[in-house]
C-alpha cells in the first residue's frame, strides 16, 4: 500500500521508521513543517522527521509547504496517489481538500475522546491519570474528533515524565499504525461521544511556575507533566530540577526549609513536603540543593527562594 506520511517531531519519526521498514508499506512522500531557527544563534534546523530521512539517505521525497490550504499542496500530495495518509503530530489541521485525497489516519497520543488537542501527554500527567495510550482514528475537519479505529494502552508509572511518555507512546503508536493499516478493511470505526471529551491547549512557559502554597502532590504532578519543557520554577526564577514527595514531620510554616538531608533539602508545602535535590538559579548552572543553600547562607526555618 502507498502511504503519504505527515509528521514533524521525534514522536512522528518513530512511527515513520516503523512504516518505512514495513515490507507491506511503501512510504512515498514525507510532508512536514518548514525548517525553523533554533537556539540563541537561531540556526535553521529541519524537523526531526526530515533530519532522519536525510541522515539515512532514504529515497523518500520531502515536502514542506507553508500552508496546506492551497491548490498546489493538494495537487502535490494527490500526485502520489496514496492509499492512505498517515498523520502523527504534524502540527496543523488538515483542510477538507487534503482529507478527501485518501483516508487520513491520525495517531493521537491519548485515549480519545479524552485530551483532544495539542498537549495530551502533558495534560494526562497534570491530571494524575493512571492510564494513557494512543488512539488511531479517521480524521475529519474537527480537532481530534474523528471516528476511532484502534487503541493501545499504557499504565503510567509513578516516575514517568512527559519526556519519557513521548518515547513510550511513540512505540505504541508505531505498532498501532501498522496494525490499523493492515486490518483497515475489517475495522468498524467507533464514533466519539462528545459528552465524554476533554480539550487540552498548547503548553506555555508560564505554566511551569509553582508555589509552595500548592500541595506537594500538585507540584509533583506539574514536575512530571512539564518535564523536560518548560520544567517547574518558583516566582524568583529558581528552577526545581529533581525532587520527590515526602512527609512533613515538622510543624513549620509553608515554604520554608524544615530539614536538611544528605540528598537535599525538605521544604514544606500547603499539604505535605518536598525533598528538593537539585536546583538551578536564574542564569546559572544547575547544582545540588544543599550547595545552593550553603552558598546563600540559609538553613532550617528560612525560605528556599
Amino acid at each position: 500500500m502507498r502511504i503519504v506520511f505527515m509528521g514533524t517531531p521525534a514522536y512522528a519519526t518513530t512511527i515513520l521508521k516503523a512504516l518505512v521498514y514495513d515490507e507491506c508499506v511503501e512510504v512515498s512522500l514525507l510532508v512536514t513543517q518548514e525548517d525553523k531557527p533554533v537556539g540563541r544563534k537561531q540556526i535553521l534546523t529541519p524537523p526531526d522527521t526530515k533530519a532522519w530521512v536525510l541522515e539515512t539517505a532514504l529515497s523518500l521525497d520531502i515536502y514542506q509547504p507553508k500552508s496546506l490550504r492551497t491548490e498546489e499542496a493538494r495537487e502535490k500530495i494527490a500526485s502520489y496517489r496514496p492509499d492512505f495518509i498517515v498523520v502523527a503530530a504534524y502540527g496543523k489541521l488538515l483542510p477538507k481538500a487534503i482529507l478527501d485525497i485518501a483516508p487520513c489516519i491520525n495517531l493521537h497520543a491519548s485515549l480519545l475522546p479524552k485530551y483532544r488537542g495539542a498537549s495530551p501527554i502533558q495534560s494526562t500527567l497534570l491530571d494524575g491519570a493512571m492510564y494513557t495510550g494512543v488512539t488511531s482514528m479517521l480524521m475529519e475537519e474537527g480537532l481530534d474528533t474523528g471516528s476511532m479505529l484502534g487503541f493501545s494502552y499504557h499504565r503510567i508509572g509513578c516516575n514517568d515524565t512527559s519526556g519519557a511518555l513521548f518515547e513510550i507512546l511513540a512505540q505504541h503508536a508505531a505498532a498501532l499504525a501498522r496494525v490499523t493499516l493492515k486490518y483497515f478493511p475489517t475495522l468498524s470505526p467507533l464514533t466519539q461521544k462528545n459528552c465524554d471529551a476533554t480539550q487540552c491547549k498548547k503548553i506555555k512557559k508560564e505554566e511551569g511556575e509553582v508555589s509552595f502554597e500548592q500541595s506537594a502532590q500538585s507540584i509533583m504532578r506539574r514536575a512530571q507533566g512539564l518535564s523536560p519543557w518548560p520544567g517547574i520554577f518558583l516566582s524568583s526564577g529558581l528552577k526545581l530540577l529533581a525532587l520527590e514527595q515526602t512527609q512533613n514531620t515538622q510543624d513549620t510554616p509553608v515554604g520554608v526549609i524544615s530539614r536538611i538531608e544528605k540528598e537535599g533539602v525538605v521544604v514544606t508545602c500547603k499539604e505535605g513536603a518536598l525533598l528538593i535535590k537539585r536546583v538551578q538559579p536564574f542564569s546559572k548552572n544547575a547544582m545540588n540543593a544543599c550547595d545552593y543553600i550553603r552558598g546563600r547562607r540559609i538553613g532550617i526555618g528560612d525560605s528556599l527562594a
